[in-house]
């Protein structure tokens, strides 16, 4: 007789499904990073992080956007947050279609560019540049505009799909 993870038989169990709905919904949440997005901070005028250091962008809190990289967090708050932008740069993989096959050129990769700028306390103007794990991009995107009241702008008609969805 097969028994399920939890050691029940699958004909006399009628939970098996919900325990299994249960440990598939747990499992995504951990895997999320805490309601948070993956990303990595590539640019921007915060001197203060490193370019390439990965962490995650949260949108979730009541007050700040956050970016988390080990035990170290920044935090804007929405209200000074004044442009939010959405880009993709797509890459085709050239070198293989040129010597395997054509239908490389129909492989692409996306990357998911998100900018946020923002007024400091001292009233100059900052920007934080972060590529955003695909997976996560439109539930921070409409975070963010939910939170901040700013309508996210896009560079072009590829990036407003992509982060619509």
């Amino acid at each position: 007789m097969t028994r399920d993870f939890f050691g029940a038989s699958p004909t006399k169990s009628p939970m098996t499904a919900g325990k299994s709905l249960v440990i598939f919904c747990l499992a995504t949440a951990l895997q999320a990073g805490g309601n948070g997005g993956r990303a990595e901070y590539v640019g921007g005028t915060i001197s203060k992080i490193p370019s390439g250091c990965h962490g995650s962008v949260q949108a979730v809190d009541q007050e700040y956007f956050i970016f988390t990289a080990g035990k170290a967090h920044w935090r804007v708050p929405y209200e000074q947050i004044n442009m939010l932008e959405y880009g993709q740069h797509v890459e085709r993989n050239f070198v293989a279609a040129l010597i395997l096959s054509p239908l490389f050129l129909l492989n692409k990769k996306r990357q998911h560019f998100l900018t946020v700028g923002y007024t400091d306390d001292d009233g100059k103007q900052q920007a934080m540049i972060f590529k955003v794990e695909g997976n996560d991009i439109r539930a921070t995107l409409v975070s963010l505009e939910a939170r901040t009241g700013r309508k996210v702008e896009y560079q072009d008609d590829d990036a407003r799909k992509g982060g619509k969805g």
